[in-house]
């Protein structure tokens, strides 16, 4: 049995809106009989409902050669193909970035180990350092590199996981906005920090990214059910309120950067997060489903391949 989020009525056989993940019943079914918050994403997205027909002279040409590009790529450029994935999906081009980044680290390492090139060129451009935080690119490819393999798949957990479920509330220009910039807000907070308690070591990674998805999401639907290591039922709510306590208490301990965690980026992030929700819980009339699920989305469509549907989450 399943409760409509609308009326409250007892249903058997739910119907789920694959638009906003809401449960509903027979006679609110239909995204417009209950207010759904994905109607936006039909508002003629992207002009799919415009023919075309008046620029078709015009633009022909162009359409011509980029086909011509296309076609002579090693893979299938369709929405059917690798591309489909993250065309339309902040959430798959963020991890699909992170993870290039990430290799493209370790060439540029070998690289200058095998050049006997110093290590600062390695840091200028990937690593958010005290020592040149006005090197404004890192401020940004420093929240797509990480510092190794562990570190890259738990920020890819967290982003894979929640980062479809938040996108399907905001739009991909908030989304993109939210990741970059409380990224670099985070990163250049723990450089400051870092230089206040007398370290000199750099900041990488999408943690201070992740955990303002995580903020969000929180303050939208703080009972979300989660799985902690994949086996541990807890609250949303429990597992962010762990997270904060944790860096509340080692950056206000002077241990902002112990054990070589971005604990100020950690909880700076954290902040942005909740703020930005409790933004979009005034604003915006959001529903959430009450526990975190996977599947149900095709390429280009909510959440997309291995977005929010069937299934848990690991947190």
């Amino acid at each position: 049995m399943a409760k409509c989020d609308v009326c409250g009525q007892q249903e058997n056989m739910p119907y789920e809106c694959r638009h906003c993940g809401g449960t509903h019943c027979g006679e609110h079914r239909l995204p417009e009989n209950h207010d759904c918050s994905g109607l936006h994403d039909w508002n003629d997205p992207k002009g799919v409902f415009n023919s075309g027909f008046d620029d078709s002279v015009n633009s022909s040409a162009e359409a011509s050669t980029t086909e011509k590009i296309a076609s002579k790529l090693p893979f299938n450029t369709g929405s059917s193909g690798v591309l489909g994935y993250v065309r339309g999906n902040p959430t798959y081009t963020v991890l699909l970035l992170m993870w290039l980044t990430f290799v493209a680290q370790i060439m540029t390492e070998f690289v200058l180990v095998a050049t006997s090139t110093s290590a600062i060129i390695y840091d200028s451009i990937f690593v958010l350092t005290p020592q040149n935080p006005e090197y404004v690119w890192t401020w940004f490819t420093s929240i797509f590199a990480h510092g190794g393999i562990m570190h890259l798949v738990f920020n890819s957990i967290v982003i894979f996981f929640f980062g479809p479920l938040l996108s399907r509330y905001i739009s991909d220009r908030s989304f993109w906005l939210l990741f970059l910039g409380s990224g670099a807000v985070a990163g250049l907070a723990q450089v400051f920090v870092q230089l206040a308690e007398g370290g000199v070591g750099g900041v990488v990674g999408a943690s201070g990214a992740a955990l303002a998805i995580l903020g969000v999401m929180t303050v939208l639907n703080p009972n979300l059910k989660v799985y902690f290591m994949f086996f541990i039922p807890m609250p949303l709510w429990v597992l962010t309120g762990g997270f904060a306590v944790i860096s509340l208490l080692l950056v206000g301990g002077g241990m902002g950067g112990a054990g070589d965690i971005a604990h100020a980026a950690h909880l700076i992030g954290l902040v942005i997060g909740l703020a930005y929700g409790e933004y979009l819980k005034r604003t915006k009339n959001i529903r959430t489903p009450n526990q975190l699920q996977l599947g149900g989305g095709g390429p280009g469509g909510p959440g997309g391949p291995g977005g929010p549907g069937r299934g848990r989450g690991p947190f």
